[in-house]
This record gives structure tokens, sequence and C-alpha cells, in this order.
């Protein structure tokens, strides 16, 4: 047996923990280099409280808003803004995207040449020659897990694809999960980042890079999912907040981003970068629709073609924890995923513009992908199309 275990430098979990983040700022710059790059989603507004905080010690804040998902081209004038604020220190504070870009652009504010020297699959995929300047990742969603993970996630519109800037140096230096920053997400964000969170968990788990390490992290984040994602979105709903259901979707999505970091995915994220470089849809959402639909293929292909894999096993514990039941079986987690999408009202995948004519090349794209290494068993291009074309129903 061997593995190997990453994450960020430090983490830092709790209602309230934002409000240590300026002091712990001050001790990653020299007293001379406090200016920090502050990226946030479309608005600024809820960063607002950490800036002054910071500018109270004497930081001055260069705020960059990432209104969608990052682009090569945003991070290559993000890097340049903050290379001319002469920035020491980068925050991310927001959801996946914000925090992403964050990421690679303190990733290349200290690389030589250029960003696609880095990229994998369109670019060079070069390591990075020197480390990132300080990192300080803070999610106000709980699904992506960015915050513990070591590549950004950027789209190439000249390309249509997702690719990855990735790097062990890419780990933040200080990831900050405040569960009240999630206090007010609307009801379809909460249940898509709930689902992308889930779907990670479940991939790790039947991954074939799974370790001991993961697989406890992947137990407990699923049984987090399993009774807190239903009242979290229902509170969404009646603008009540269920303050132990968001502390639990946060803890699960740090989980979830814990171990995609060090055991990979399968075939769900497998379709869902691609299908995003494609479409506009929320990653979270593409991700549940194609949830329940990957599992019951990966099940059936191996009961057919490897009975004696023992993921097969995997699979069945996977759906005792979400049921509660002790003897429910991998069919029993299927139902349970599909009726969850159902009560989370996930759209299909047509909602987003996929048709039938898409699929030839959507499945070219997701069998050379990276997370496809990581599933359970090898799909023909018969069962990827049968995953895509029962989304349609």
């Amino acid at each position: 047996m061997r593995f190997e275990f990453a994450t960020a430098g430090r983490i830092l979990f709790g209602a309230g923990v934002v409000h240590e983040v300026a002091p712990l700022a001050e001790c990653m710059v020299p007293p001379g280099e406090r200016r920090a790059l502050v990226v946030t989603g479309r608005s600024s507004r809820r960063a607002q409280p950490l800036m002054d905080a910071l500018v109270e010690r004497g930081f001055h804040c260069e705020p960059l808003s990432i209104p969608r998902e990052p682009t090569t081209d945003v991070i290559r004038s993000g890097t340049q803004r903050a290379k001319e604020s002469r920035c020491h220190l980068v925050i991310g504070f927001g959801g996946g995207s914000p925090l992403d870009a964050g990421k690679a652009i303190a990733a290349m504010m200290r690389q030589p040449g250029e960003l696609f020297d880095y990229l994998e699959v369109i670019g060079q995929g070069n390591q990075l020659v020197h480390m990132p300047v300080p990192y300080i990742a803070i999610p106000t969603t709980a699904g992506t897990g960015t915050e513990v993970t070591r590549n950004a996630v950027l789209m190439s519109p000249e390309h249509k694809v997702k690719v990855s800037l990735r790097s062990p140096g890419m780990l933040p230096r200080l990831a900050v999960v405040d569960p009240e920053l999630t206090h007010g997400l609307p009801p379809a964000i909460t249940a898509s980042t709930g689902l992308d969170a889930l779907t990670q968990l479940m991939e790790a788990y039947v991954s074939i890079r799974s370790n001991p390490i993961t697989d406890g992290i992947c137990r407990e984040g699923m049984m987090r999912v399993s009774r807190s994602l239903r009242e979290a979105y229902q509170g969404a709903i009646l603008g009540t907040e269920n303050l132990s259901a968001r502390q639990d979707m946060s803890l699960a999505s740090l989980m979830g981003g814990l171990v995609l970091a060090n055991a990979s995915l399968g075939v769900v994220h497998g379709f869902a970068s691609p299908f995003g470089g494609m479409f506009d849809a929320p990653h979270g959402a593409v991700c549940a629709a194609l949830l329940p639909h990957g599992m019951a293929i990966n099940v059936t292909a191996m009961q057919y073609r490897e009975p004696g894999n023992p993921i097969l096993q995997r699979y069945d514990e996977v759906a005792r924890i979400l049921t509660h039941h002790p003897n429910a079986s991998a069919v029993d987690g299927v139902r349970w995923v599909q009726e969850l999408c159902k009560m989370l009202q996930i759209p299909s995948l047509a909602t987003y513009g996929l048709t039938r004519d898409d699929m030839p090349v959507l499945i070219e794209k997701a069998a050379a992908s990276s997370s496809m290494k990581g599933n359970p068993i090898h799909l023909s291009r018969d069962e990827l199309h049968e995953i895509l074309d029962r989304t349609f129903d």
C-alpha cells in the first residue's frame, strides 16, 4: 500500500472563524508588503467586512470581481493587475469560481512565461517553476471544496473546454471554512453545490485511487449530506436557516475537497468537466443530473463484466450510509439519489442545451478526461452513451 495525502497548510473551520483572517494574513507578509488582491464573485459586498479588518491592520486591498467561471483571459488580466498593484497576498472569497481564480492568479504571479505554458490538455502542462504567493481561500458556498485542492479549473472559450492549472504548491496556505457565510444561499445554489459535494465524496469512495484516509472522510461526509442536504434546502426555501444543516454541508464540502485532491473522481466528473466547456451550466447541477445514472451504469457494468470487483460492495455501503437502512443495496442507493434530485428540482441536461447530436463529441471528451481514470471500471462508448441518454428521461 502506498498513497499520499496533501492539503492546505492550515484549515480553520467553525462559525465566525472568518473574523480571524485579518490577524493571520498579517503574519503571512513582511510589514512593508501589506497589499492584498481580494478576489470575489460578482459583488464584493459580503467581503467588505473582511477588507475593512485588513485595512485596519495596514493592508491595501485591491478588489477583483469574477462574475462568472474564470477564463484563461481573466487569469491573465488578473495576474497582470496583481503584479501592477504589487500585491504580496491573494485572498479568494466566494464560490468555486473566485476561489479557483484567486488560486490561479496567486500561482501565476511568480512564474516565468505565460499561462498556457502550465495548463493541462490545451497547454504545455509544464510544472510551476516557483511557489505561488501566499493564498487564503474562504468559501461562501458548500460544494466545490476547492479551498483544499491543488488545482484551479479554468474555462478556455476558444477551445470550449475546462482545464486545470495544477501543482502541489497551489494548495492554499490557509483555508477558512465558516458555515455562517453560507447562510442565505438561494435554494437552487444550496441544491446544486450540495450535490456536487455528495458526488465528490461518493466518486472518491469508489475510485480506484481511494486510500484508508480518504475512505474514512468519505463515509463521514456522505453521512452528513444524507441527513442535512434536504434540511438545508428546505430552510433556504422557507427563509429560516437550519444552522446545524448548514454546518454539516460546509463540512461535507470541505471533506469532498480533501478526498478529490487525494483519491481522484469518476465518470460523473468525467462528463461534467467537458460539459461545462460546451454549455453554460452550473457544475453541481450537471453532476446532480448525471449522478444516479453514472452510479447505475457503473454497478451494472461490474455485475456483468467484473462480478468479483470489491467496489461493488462499496456501492452497497454507500446505499446504507445514504438511506440509513442496514440491508440497503446499490440499487437502493441509486433510487435514493434519484428521489433526492427530484426533490431538489434538478433540471435535466437538456435544459442547458444538450441534444443527442452533441453526445458523440461529449462522450469522446469525457472518455479522455483525467477524472475518468479514477472510475472503478472502464466503461464502453455504449455505456457512456446510455448514461447521457438517461438524463433526457
